[in-house]
């Protein structure tokens, strides 16, 4: 409650979450919701396995990264001006999205979900680097805290919320209406200030692309910090992917999957990322990773049970509240490890790095995901889920020398 007193007296740190919220918003509606747009459109399972590939943006953003610090193409400012030049281009992706046919015009719609991630992860790039900047380092914790609670609930609006919507008026509409929605971060662009600079703009483009890279990949661990970022969290990533289309195929209404798997589940990651966030700071950083990712990884096996008993509305929720809760402590400890491995010289294009990395996972294997479930049978799927988070333990192994820190004071779930 005192922290929430503080950002209401605090425009800076509003801002923050209302940018988080534009953040959020358009994930899902090229991820589950747009899955499950398709699922009731009648597409193939395996075509819409195939549709993760359009959120590819998400995973290649750090190519374009360094544009977006070198250039300033408005007088709005260096990240004003990018910020509104992506979420102009996103409500535009959306509206076109809508106007779409899933069934008569499958390749325009993906082309335009892959507009919608162009322009999403550009808008992500642009609002991390407007927080590092517009923040002091003493109010870097509780924005970051909000910055995600804002991307929480969006992501409740585009997945809940648009399956309530759903229910009651057709997919395009409610697509226009998530487009209509964007337009709270385009107004907060408008009137937030830019941030005032504190070094120079880099001298040239590849000034800008090469210092970053270079400072990290001189580490001796580099590589393997990059395999662990790609792998940690990849079994739940293809969970997460064809839960909606699970939910559905198996017999739950949208309006149960709304409350149950995404409102009880929106509250479980919030609580699970707090109390991860508290138990970093006493079991420390390399223990916190080994418990949340194997507490992760068994809570997959839930669905299992699921997928055997049916339309089971208890299982369903307890399913549902613990893979999500032990996300939101696994995400607690896998950010802080991101956030710890960042120069904060070159923060924005490393931490557009290692994001994009992490997005990977969910992108390349999601791709599978259709068929891999339609092969093995929902209830072994998540099995196999469970066991694709092995290897991202193991490397753990190589880690423990580098992951001696407590985690920033800072709790998220992503």
């Amino acid at each position: 409650m005192v922290n929430l007193l503080k950002a209401l007296r605090n425009p800076r740190l509003l801002i923050v979450f209302v940018m988080g919220f534009a953040s959020g918003l358009p994930f899902l509606l090229v991820g589950g919701t747009l899955k499950a747009y398709l699922t009731e459109s009648g597409v193939d399972l395996k075509t819409i396995g195939f549709f993760s590939l359009v959120s590819l943006p998400y995973t290649w953003k750090f190519i374009w990264s360094p544009i977006m610090d070198r250039y300033v193409p408005f007088k709005l400012g260096r990240r004003r001006s990018w910020l509104l030049i992506a979420q102009i281009g996103c409500m535009a992706a959306l509206a076109l999205l809508s106007l779409v046919d899933p069934v008569l015009n499958l390749g325009v719609l993906a082309t335009a979900a892959v507009l919608v991630s162009f322009f999403s992860a550009s808008q992500d790039i642009a609002i991390d680097a407007y927080r590092r900047e517009i923040l002091t380092d003493e109010e870097l914790g509780l924005g970051s805290s909000l910055a995600i609670l804002g991307y929480r609930l969006a992501m409740l609006v585009a997945g809940a919320g648009a399956l309530l919507m759903a229910d009651h008026i057709s997919w395009p509409v409610v697509y226009l209406a998530m487009a209509a929605i964007m337009l709270v971060g385009v107004i907060t662009t408008f009137l937030s200030p830019e941030p005032k600079l504190d070094s120079p703009l880099p001298k040239s483009l590849m000034e800008s692309i090469v210092h970053p890279l270079k400072e990290f990949f001189k580490r001796k661990e580099a590589w393997t910090i990059l395999a662990f970022v790609l792998l940690y969290k990849i079994g739940e990533s293809m969970a997460s992917d064809m839960l909606n289309p699970f939910f559905l195929k198996i017999g739950f209404t949208k309006t149960e999957i709304a409350g149950v798997a995404k409102i009880f589940g929106f509250w479980a990651v919030i609580l699970g990322g707090l109390f991860g966030g508290v138990l970093i700071m006493r079991l420390k950083l390399y223990r916190s990773l080994w418990l949340f990712g194997i507490l992760q990884s068994i809570s997959l096996l839930l669905f299992s049970l699921l997928a055997y008993l049916g339309t089971n509305l208890s299982v369903l929720a307890l399913a549902v509240g613990a893979e999500n809760f032990t996300s939101g402590m696994a995400s607690a400890a896998y950010v802080a490890f991101m956030a710890s491995q960042t120069d904060k010289r070159f923060t924005a294009t490393q931490y557009a790095l290692l994001t994009s990395l992490m997005g990977v996972p969910r992108v390349i294997f999601g791709a599978s995901t259709g068929v891999l479930a339609d092969a093995l049978g929902w209830s072994h799927y998540f099995i196999a889920c469970t066991i694709f988070t092995i290897p991202g333990l193991l490397i753990l192994f190589k880690l423990k020398k580098l992951i001696n820190t407590p985690a920033a004071p800072v709790t998220v779930c992503n």
